[in-house]
């Protein structure tokens, strides 16, 4: 993306753009850990985490666009970037802490760390236009990354908090299978609404992809009520769930 000078007051402007639409729905969907929420500080480590995976994953997507691969190929490496960043975000900050306690923490911290990658994601984005004195663009990708990106990395993520939520309770081998298999999930869902979007200029088309994007959510909803139905860890559960 092309950016202009960027002063101080033009990228808090960015960043408070970009953090909108990731703080409401990550109001949104702590609502789902009502009874047992997760404290605050392990929530902001989780959205600090997203948003570090955020800046790891930039440099190495720019790497990869100087390499001389077709478009869709650079889209699926960049896919499984971000993917991998942000479920290692979980395996290294959230995994070994003793309030990753019941199946639905699983859910609740790959979306958190979903949003904070979202939330510099968007400001990155936002960024060329304002910095080029573009405010109404601007305002219109926040817009459509609110309705949109935003919500495919909390799609995709929670895929992977899903599948470790139903394995929650199984042996470890199992448990590592459905890790694997969410994050391979993941990984399908953003690659195909990347290539979707990237190949689609029919409005049309464009409005049935965000369709489908918001019945996935929904699915996400309803496989969140079956999971808080789940009890929390017990001592019948297995110690080493943390190191998976």
């Amino acid at each position: 993306m092309a950016i202009g000078e960027v002063t101080t007051s033009t990228f808090i402007v960015a960043l408070i753009l970009g953090l909108v639409p990731s703080l409401f729905w990550l109001w949104f969907w702590l609502r789902e850990d009502r009874l047992h929420p997760e404290p605050k500080s392990m929530i902001m480590l989780a959205f600090l985490g997203g948003m570090a995976a955020t800046m790891l994953a930039y440099p190495l997507e720019r790497s990869v666009a100087n390499i001389g691969l077709s478009e869709q190929q650079k889209f699926f490496i960049w896919v499984v970037t971000e993917e991998l960043l942000k479920y290692g975000a979980l395996f290294f900050l959230i995994l070994r802490s003793k309030y990753f306690d019941e199946p639905i923490d699983a859910v609740i911290y790959m979306i958190t760390i979903a949003l904070g990658f979202a939330a510099l994601e968007n400001t990155l984005f936002i960024l060329g236009p304002l910095s080029s004195g573009d405010q109404a663009t601007a305002l219109n990708l926040t817009a459509l990354r609110f309705v949109g990106a935003t919500l495919l990395h909390v799609a995709s993520s929670a895929l992977i908090g899903i599948s470790m939520s139903f394995a929650y309770f199984k042996p470890k081998g199992h448990r590592i299978l459905f890790t694997v298999l969410g994050i391979i999930a993941a990984i399908t869902l953003h690659t195909i609404y990347n290539l979707s979007i990237m190949d689609s200029n029919d409005p049309g088309a464009v409005y049935n992809i965000f369709i489908g994007l918001w019945v996935t959510v929904l699915g996400v909803l309803l496989a969140c009520e079956r999971i808080k139905k789940l009890p929390p860890r017990t001592h019948l559960v297995f110690p080493n769930l943390k190191r998976i």
